[in-house]
């Protein structure tokens, strides 16, 4: 594990690019001192955003490229025009090469699974990649997978995710041992489809030290915090998601119509609005930022495209922790115990190299 964490920034990536970008890297900076930055994009405009935080600039290398994935680009041809040229593949490559220890961009989703899904290849056992991130509950954060990565899964498919998010949720929670449940219709055993009742039977049997399975989870069971992990398949996940987001919005737009409905409501505001910002912090979905791609050879998170330079920042953390904390450490000796799908687990060091 080497002494400092090297982070790859995707500069051009997201609406904003480096006027967002390297304000939300020197913040994190501040948290994390630790931490050393590369950055790839366009040199003129990031050197221009350097110049403003001269912390970050002392560990920064900037690298020059024109081509920047477009946040409309279809993943095919995102690939085939900006594989080794683009901002985003270099962060990428930088992972694999060894030279940084993870890649993280706001950019266009599609286009950066595929990108990293091609550079860095999956690792042993898994066939396919999730999307991972943090889920704010009734009683903390929790871990949510897939988020919309593939779409559909088998029982296998389910058991892998459920040993990748609890490896997650290890590193960010601080747990021995996670609870994990799996999204369904129901609690009872016979709801859900044959994937997910097939995928509980294979937990339960597993028994695995890292993971306490709990069993089915309902929808409403997500904001209540009921596992530590919540395991679904990327169509659901990615709807649930939406959803959730759309939800709270819209929260946002009664409480904010409502106070400012009368002038007695605008009174009411003024006594209230200590207990007003605190549900605003906690529903500020920037607090939440940062999707971790789970089940690949190396290291990337994706920002939200939209965000600002506070939310970019609790992503650069995100993916901080994930270094420092052995991610792909965990989640290899999680697959070696269960059933022998590797021969050893590699460091994470070894894995990105």
């Amino acid at each position: 594990m080497p002494q400092k964490v090297r982070i790859a920034l995707d500069a051009m990536g997201g609406d904003f690019g480096p006027s967002v970008v390297v304000p939300g890297a020197a913040l994190s900076l501040v948290r994390h001192p630790d931490s050393e930055f590369l950055l790839f994009g366009d040199s003129a405009l990031i050197e221009a955003e350097l110049a403003k935080h001269p912390a970050l600039k002392k560990v920064s290398q900037v690298f020059h490229t024109d081509v920047a994935v477009s946040m409309h680009d279809k993943p095919s041809q995102a690939l085939r025009r900006g594989r080794k040229v683009s901002s985003m593949w270099l962060a990428i490559d930088a992972v694999k090469r060894g030279a940084a220890d993870v890649a993280l961009s706001a950019g266009n989703t599609g286009a950066l699974m595929a990108m990293a899904r091609f550079c860095l290849r999956t690792l042993p056992g898994i066939d396919r990649p999730a999307i991972a991130a943090i889920w704010p509950t009734m009683r903390g954060d929790s871990v949510v997978l897939d988020l919309g990565a593939t779409i559909g899964g088998d029982a296998e498919h389910l058991k892998t995710l459920a040993i990748m998010g609890s490896a997650m949720a290890r590193v960010l929670f601080d747990l021995e041992r996670p609870t994990v449940g799996l999204l369904n219709i129901g609690v009872e055993e016979i709801k859900g489809s044959e994937e997910i009742r097939d995928a509980a039977e294979l937990l339960r049997a597993l028994d695995l030290p890292q993971l306490n399975f709990i069993g089915f989870v309902e929808g409403d069971g997500i904001g209540k915090g009921a596992a530590d992990v919540i395991v679904t398949e990327g169509f659901s996940g990615n709807i649930a998601l939406k959803a959730a987001e759309g939800t709270a919005r819209q929260i946002s737009e009664y409480l904010r119509s409502a106070m400012s409905r009368t002038w007695r409501s605008r009174i009411g505001y003024l006594f209230a609005r200590g207990a007003f910002k605190a549900l605003r912090d906690k529903m500020d979905p920037s607090k939440s930022n940062g999707g971790v791609f789970l089940g690949l050879n190396g290291i990337v998170v994706k920002s939200h495209g939209g965000t600002d330079a506070d939310g970019f920042a609790y992503a650069v953390d995100v993916g901080y922790d994930m270094v420092k904390y052995d991610l792909l450490t965990k989640i290899n000796q999680t697959l070696n115990r269960d059933g022998g799908v590797m021969t050893s687990a590699p460091t994470a060091q070894e894995a990105v190299s």
